[in-house]
C-alpha cells in the first residue's frame, strides 16, 4: 500500500480512483467492512482504492482537553488499513487552515482535482468542511457537479446487536477494562506499542521483572488492572505476559505505568527495544495488598491464570 503524506505526494498520473474518507481510529470491524467495500468497488471499476485519513485526529485540534485517547498510533493505523488490500492512503495534516475550508473547497481540491474519483464511498454520518457543514446529501450534490458518483453505506451493525461499530464503543470497553469484548469490536486484540524504559526495578526485586512501556507509547491505555496478554518483540517473537496497569498502590505509587512481566523469564534485556503489548483478558482490578508476601502470592496466581487464559497450561 502506498502512503501519501500530504496532497503534494499524490501522483499527477494517478488515474481513476474509488475513495473513502475518515479518521479510522482503531480500524475496527466496521471500518474494515467499509474499506473492503472500497477495495471491491475499485477492482470492479478498474480503479485505485484510496482512503483519506487525518493526522492528528480533528478532536485534538478543536477540543484538546476533551479529545479521546487514540486507539492506535498513525503507523499502526496505516498497517491495519494496508491489511484490507487498499492501494493507497492519503494522510492529510489536520490544521486550522484545513478545517476552515468550505465543504465545496474541500471536495474540489482534495477529491475533484487531486484524487479524481469515479466514486466516493461514505457512511451515513459523513461530515466534511468547516464546522462539519457538509453531509451525505451535499456530498451527492457535489459529486454530480464534479463528476463522481457517491455511495452511502448504511450503518454497519455488529452481529446479534443493534449497535453500530464505532471507535466510541471501543473506547467505552477499553475504559471498562473489557479487552475481551473489545477484541470483538476491533477484530483483534487491542495493543500498545512503545520502547521499554527503566522503571523502579521493584518487580525484579520481587522476582517478577517487568518491561515498562514508555509513557509516550502509542495506543490507548486500558483501565487499571492486571491482564493476561502477550509481549511481542521486534522479530515477531510472542511471549506470554502478565500485564499490570496502575500506580502500584501497595507501595504508595503515584505514577501510572504499563508494565509487562514475561512469564517464566528473568533473563531478558529489553531496555530500549520497541515492543508490542497485546491485551487478551482482564484478570483482576488493581489492589492494595497488606504486604510483600501477599503481593508475591497474588503475582504467582496471576501468572498461572494468565497462562491458562493464553492456552499454555494443561
Amino acid at each position: 500500500m502506498k502512503v501519501w503524506q500530504g496532497l503534494g505526494r499524490v501522483p499527477t498520473d494517478l488515474g481513476k480512483t474509488v475513495v473513502t474518507i475518515g479518521n479510522f481510529d482503531g480500524v475496527h470491524a466496521g471500518h474494515r467492512e467499509l474499506l473492503d467495500h472500497v477495495v471491491e468497488r475499485a477492482r470492479a471499476l478498474g480503479a485505485t482504492s484510496v482512503a483519506m485519513t487525518f493526522d492528528p485526529h480533528p478532536a485534538l485540534l478543536h477540543r484538546p482537553q476533551e479529545a479521546p485517547a487514540q486507539l492506535t498510533g498513525l503507523a499502526d493505523k496505516l498497517e491495519l488499513m494496508a491489511a484490507t488490500g487498499l492501494d493507497a492512503v492519503l494522510v492529510v495534516a489536520y490544521t486550522h487552515d484545513f478545517a476552515a475550508q468550505s465543504p465545496e473547497q474541500f471536495v474540489r481540491r482534495y477529491l475533484a482535482e487531486a484524487l479524481r474519483p469515479v466514486e466516493v464511498v461514505v457512511g451515513e454520518d459523513v461530515r466534511f468542511g468547516a464546522d462539519n457543514a457538509g453531509d451525505r446529501s451535499l456530498m451527492a450534490e457535489l459529486g454530480e457537479r464534479y463528476g463522481f458518483g457517491v455511495v452511502v453505506l448504511d450503518d454497519i451493525l455488529a452481529p446479534r446487536t443493534e449497535r453500530r461499530w464505532s471507535s466510541t464503543w471501543a473506547r467505552d470497553l477499553l475504559e471498562a477494562g473489557d479487552v475481551t469484548a473489545l477484541a470483538g469490536v476491533l477484530g483483534r486484540s487491542h495493543f500498545m506499542r512503545g520502547a521499554v524504559v527503566h522503571g523502579e526495578a521493584r518487580g525484579r526485586e520481587l522476582g517478577f521483572p517487568t518491561a515498562n512501556l514508555d509513557p509516550a507509547s502509542s495506543g490507548a491505555v486500558p483501565a487499571d488492572g492486571v491482564y493476561a496478554g502477550w509481549l511481542v518483540r521486534a522479530d515477531g517473537t510472542r511471549l506470554p505476559a502478565a500485564i499490570s496497569i496502575g500506580t502500584n498502590p501497595t507501595f504508595d505509587g503515584e505514577v501510572r505505568q504499563v508494565e509487562a512481566h514475561v512469564i517464566g523469564r528473568d533473563d531478558l534485556d529489553l531496555y530500549g527495544e520497541e515492543v508490542v503489548v497485546e491485551f487478551v483478558r482482564l484478570l483482576r482490578p488493581t489492589l492494595r495488598f497488606s504486604g510483600v508476601e501477599e503481593l508475591v502470592a497474588q503475582m504467582h496466581a496471576d501468572c498461572a491464570e494468565a497462562l491458562e487464559v493464553l492456552g499454555l497450561l494443561g
